[in-house]
């Protein structure tokens, strides 16, 4: 299974009580009538029938996607037309609040519907997508990214490679009785997800709600551990910085090396097999920047703590993650997507390895965190040699190549 939610009963808002209004059963149109609407109906109808980037402007996504994803939520059953408000503007409700960061008061003014109603509909949605979405999430495939095999710099020797695994901190409001365990060490209110995604910008995995105060390698054990877990394919990996473990399924950078970042300069000379193993690893890993950078560019609501109750905060991020697989799959060259195509770390910086408080807390949790991992010491040695194979393999070929 692909998607994870922190283990609470995710409440589905029935549809007895959705609007009072009298429920329709029409199918959704490809476009909307052109008998002018007034309200947010009428904002609604000029997006969806004008130019496509008004669309893209205002939901998030072409028209084409918008269409689809409404016609899938309506198939099967999860949203329906009201007498007041058709499906097409439920969902639009929903994605303009999460594509703009707006807060309900905003929002009310241009769909002229009370708070409540809006509030309603944006639940309704929520729920809606995340009903479905363990099904917009997929497990890598058996073959070799076309991003390893199409550059000799990274093939053969990362092969099996499937992905990267990361984390990433997003603001969350929280009463001021639970905050500390919500305050990471940079002191910001945050949860702590974890992300597994392919090179290609897919989300695999996403264990979301976790306290900003947790470590990133908890996080991991815990995604390992739990009953939904998280299951790397037999004789794969995936790439993670040196703030993680090297443990079997994850291949970590090496700690202390220092690397220059992004594209490999004229005249840059590796000095040893690790640097130049954390240097090909970088050029992998720098899918999270593009992935991360993807979706809070689509959904900035992302970027900032919005005022819902924190089982809804978390549930964002799940939708989130999915609707980005779901626009990926429809529509590759999407503009967002465009935007981080070729997105690269620039500068010269200790970019794989982890801060000396994090560092200190790996050691602490290589100690007693990875005996509950089901690790054994010889799975722990053998994924060492095989980052030390591929460290030598790299190296070999580096030198031949230097000297011919």
């Amino acid at each position: 299974m692909s998607f994870v939610f922190p283990d609470t009963v995710l409440s589905m808002q029935s549809f007895d009580e959705e609007d009072k209004d009298r429920v329709v059963t029409s199918s959704v149109p490809k476009e909307l009538s052109h008998v002018p609407i007034p309200g947010g109906k009428k904002f609604v109808y000029q997006v969806l029938n004008g130019p496509n980037e008004r669309c893209l402007e205002n939901f998030r996504m072409d028209k084409p996607v918008f269409y689809k994803l409404c016609d899938i939520l309506q198939t099967r059953g999860l949203l329906r037309h009201t007498n007041r408000i058709k499906i097409e503007e439920q969902l639009a409700i929903f994605l303009f609040i999460i594509g703009h960061n707006l807060r309900t008061r905003a929002v009310q003014e241009l769909f002229r519907y009370s708070g409540e109603t809006i509030s309603r509909h944006f639940n309704n949605v929520l729920n809606a997508v995340m009903a479905i979405s363990t099904e917009f999430f997929h497990p890598p495939g058996p073959d070799i990214p076309h991003e390893i095999m199409d550059d000799p710099r990274l093939y053969p020797y990362f092969k099996d490679c499937v992905g990267v695994v990361d984390g990433i901190h997003i603001p969350v409001m929280v009463g001021v009785d639970e905050q500390g365990p919500f305050r990471n060490k940079k002191g910001l209110l945050t949860q702590n997800v974890l992300a597994a995604f392919s090179l290609d910008l897919r989300f695999h995995y996403v264990l979301a709600g976790w306290e900003g105060s947790a470590s990133d390698e908890q996080v991991l054990a815990a995604a390992l551990t739990r009953r939904n877990k998280f299951h790397v394919p037999e004789g794969k990996y995936y790439l993670v910085d040196s703030k993680y473990p090297n443990i079997p399924g994850f291949i970590a950078a090496y700690d202390d090396v220092k690397v220059q970042t992004g594209e490999e300069p004229n005249g840059y000379h590796p000095k040893d097999p690790k640097e130049l193993f954390n240097q090909r690893h970088l050029l992998l890993h720098v899918a999270t920047n593009r992935i991360f950078g993807a979706l809070k560019e689509r959904f900035p609501i992302l970027l900032s703590a919005p005022p819902y109750p924190l089982q809804t905060q978390v549930k964002l991020v799940i939708v989130a993650c999915a609707l980005h697989n779901f626009v990926l799959s429809e529509k590759p060259d999407d503009f967002v997507f465009r935007m981080f195509e070729n997105d690269r770390v620039a500068g010269t910086e200790d970019a794989s390895m982890a801060s000396e408080q994090e560092q200190e807390q790996l050691v602490q949790d290589e100690k007693h965190g990875l005996e509950p991992m089901g690790f054994t010491q010889e799975q722990m040695e053998d994924s060492l040699r095989l980052r030390d194979e591929i460290a030598s393999a790299l190296w070999d070929n580096y030198v031949h190549q230097d000297l011919s």
